[in-house]
């Protein structure tokens, strides 16, 4: 490992936010932090913590003695200083002289001596960085420290690497127990230059921001050079399928595995996004005959279970040639869960009860002769459980390589697993209402599409955006994080399923299509040739059937219903003179959405139509909208709200009914129309 200082980013460092009056050690601290933060085998997501010690103003002007201390929900490799949070040092202090502070009253005693009352919370390791008298504090989880103590003899290994330089401090769960006993380490010998804490990680303190950040470097480094002396052979291959199923035959039945029925409302799930992973290390890893073993100890540092559970399932061999996998897949994901419900009524008995188990789906899968694959309630926690379980893999590969993985105990993992203040760190905020679900849009870059996709993403939905422009749809994906923007032709059957293939590789399937796209031509229906009504109908009938069929291929292999909306027209209903040629294929569509709704209702599949009339758009632009205005006497304004209610309907409008559709679980076979009232187009 080498250090990235960089003495002239250091300096731009301080002279950036010294001009928003940030002092040199202040501005120092962010600069080394985000060194920390951006390299994975140092942290990962939100992990880590670091300090200084300062003098500074209070909101009265009064100076105080602060630490500043990495805020609760800062990642490191993006902090800035206002993630630092500011405490009175001294009342941190004299808490030493106490034999015990429970967690709650640490956190009221953190938070009532902060300078800022509009701080984040400061780390729950606050108080060892307090206890520390050095002015500078770093503290990683890095990988070759824990492959290194994850042993049966940890303790005297880090001696041996580390000699009298670093101090080492049996497991303890962090807070004040953590902080009081690294304390009295540090004090048995003040020379030391950092502490390793037993199966958790590393701390390097220094004078200055770069002492403290290159000492840590120095130390991982020890670690490191150390992993690669003497190493053993790892993972004897077990026995691995001639012909593997692919990522897409495997996810679609994993997250139906893993899918949570909601036992307080029909219908619904709890569902899971999937995050998808293999490398060489990956497939040594999972494709080993112990796999089951050396993967299920547990986490390699406590941080961890809160976002990837306390090991992961293994999956059965992906044979293709094994007609009852899914099967298997889900009774494997069943014996997981059933593990973890008698794991929390074990331990939960053992602290006397009075803990709410957590949903038991698993957060990483391994699959042997494939990878692994970390799932979430949304694409961010699906990544960071894939980014865990990969960092995992590598640090159980070379402490096996050098002697025996061996984690904290299952009462340990219990007890950080379900400790207040490392739930603390997922935050309370209730789950968006598509949180889990994947939604795909055709005609994505259009405005209806486009509208209908940004609603989708705010409540809460991973989004695949097709359209056959491109171009286009790469541009509007840029206003919605995380959507995956693929170019594919809907009246191209090849051109679906290709792109069906990459929303499945990227998020795992699908749980709601909206088939948008289509397009208007003209023309009195005696008088249109052969080969445009054909093409109408391969748009605005086929693509929708295209689009469908492999949806509803997908939903059925995960197992938990799904939801087909269709945008149809209220040409399908209510001709208009020379619309012939859209009208007709959009009539077939309309009963097209009732078939599926009859075929499939059995199995959880809705299927609804939303018709929609006068919607600006690449259907009726502007220039059809000045002209057909004109024709009828009218400004556009009340051409475009001749309706009932006498109101313009926009592409947000339809976009909303979409949403009503998706989220109405014993709704289907409906069609919703969307013109602003329009009797001659109402269903009923």
């Amino acid at each position: 490992m080498k250090s990235a200082w960089v003495e002239r980013d250091a300096k731009a460092a301080v002279e950036r936010y010294g001009q928003a009056g940030v002092p040199a050690d202040l501005a120092l601290r962010v600069y080394t932090t985000q060194l920390l933060g951006r390299d994975p085998k140092l942290v990962l997501h939100g992990g880590g913590n670091t300090s200084v010690k300062l003098t500074m103003k209070d909101l009265v002007g009064e100076e105080a003695d602060v630490l500043c201390v990495k805020g609760s929900g800062w990642d490191m490799g993006t902090i800035e200083p206002a993630g630092l949070a500011a405490v009175r040092l001294k009342p941190l202090l004299k808490l030493r002289a106490r034999a015990a502070v429970p967690d709650d009253e640490m956190v009221r005693v953190q938070r009532a001596n902060l300078i800022d009352p509009s701080s984040p919370n400061p780390s729950v390791e606050t108080l060892l960085h307090a206890f520390v008298p050095h002015k500078f504090v770093d503290h990683t989880h890095a990988s070759a420290v824990l492959s290194l103590i994850d042993q049966p003899d940890g303790e005297e290994r880090a001696r041996d690497v580390y000699g009298a330089r670093m101090g080492t401090v049996p497991y303890v769960l962090p807070g004040f127990g953590l902080a009081k006993l690294s304390a009295d380490v540090f004090d048995k010998d003040p020379k030391v230059e950092g502490l390793i804490l037993a199966r958790h990680g590393i701390f390097t303190f220094g004078a200055d921001a770069r002492e403290a950040y290159e000492r840590m470097i120095e130390m991982v480094t020890r670690a490191e050079t150390h992993l690669a002396k003497n190493r053993k052979a790892v993972f004897v291959s077990g026995a691995i399928p001639q012909q593997a199923l692919s990522v897409t035959d495997i996810a679609p039945v994993l997250r139906g595995a893993c899918a949570i029925k909601d036992e307080k409302s029909e219908g619904a799930f709890t569902r899971f996004i999937v995050e998808f992973r293999a490398s060489d290390t990956i497939l040594n890893f999972v494709n080993g005959r112990d796999v089951a073993d050396y993967a299920r100890r547990g986490v390699i540092t406590p941080d961890h279970t809160i976002r990837t559970k306390n090991r992961p399932v293994v999956l059965p061999q992906a044979d293709a040639s094994d007609s009852g996998w899914r099967d298997k897949v889900r009774a494997a994901v069943a014996s997981f869960i059933d593990d973890y419900k008698t794991y929390f009524a074990r331990q939960n008995a053992r602290v006397g009860g009075g803990r709410t188990m957590l949903d038991p789906a698993p957060r990483v899968a391994l699959v042997p002769g494939v990878g692994l694959v970390g799932l979430g309630r949304t694409q961010k926690d699906a990544r960071i459980a894939a980014d865990l379980a990969e960092a995992a893999v590598e640090t159980i590969t070379d402490a096996e390589a050098t002697g025996r993985f061996t984690p904290i105990g299952e009462d340990d993992m219990f007890d950080c697993e379900y400790w207040p203040l490392e739930q603390a760190k997922l935050g309370a905020a209730k789950p968006l209402p598509l949180a889990g679900q994947i939604a795909v849009i055709t005609g994505a870059a259009g405005a209806i599409g486009a509208a209908t996709a940004k609603l989708f993403a705010a409540q809460g939905a991973a989004v695949a955006l097709f359209d056959i422009g491109a171009a286009a749809v790469a541009e509007m994906a840029k206003s919605i994080p995380g959507a995956l923007p693929l170019a594919c032709d809907v009246t191209d059957a090849q051109s679906v399923a290709d792109a069906y293939r990459k929303v499945v590789t990227a998020f795992g399937g699908v749980d709601i299509l909206v088939s948008n796209a289509g397009a208007a031509w003209q023309g009195r229906i005696g008088e249109v040739d052969d080969a445009l009504l054909r093409k109408s109908f391969e748009l605005n009938f086929f693509a929708h059937q295209t689009m469908a069929r492999e949806a509803v291929r997908i939903m059925r292999l995960q197992g938990t219903g799904g939801c087909l909306l269709f945008n149809v027209s209220k040409q399908a209903v209510n001709p208009g003179p020379a619309f012939g040629p859209y009208g007709l294929p959009k009539a077939a569509t309309l009963f097209l959405v009732r078939q599926y709704a009859l075929d499939y209702g059995a199995e959880g599949i809705r299927a609804n139509a939303v018709n929609a009339d006068r919607i600006r758009s690449g259907l009726l632009t502007d220039d059809f909208i000045k002209e057909r205005s004109q024709a009828r006497g009218v400004s556009e304004k009340d051409y475009m709200s001749g309706n009932l209610l006498g109101r313009e309907v926009t592409p947000d409008d339809v976009a909303q009914a979409f949403l009503a559709q998706a989220l109405a679980l014993k709704t289907t076979a409906d069609v919703t129309t969307v013109d602003g009232g329009n009797i001659a187009a109402a269903l009923r």
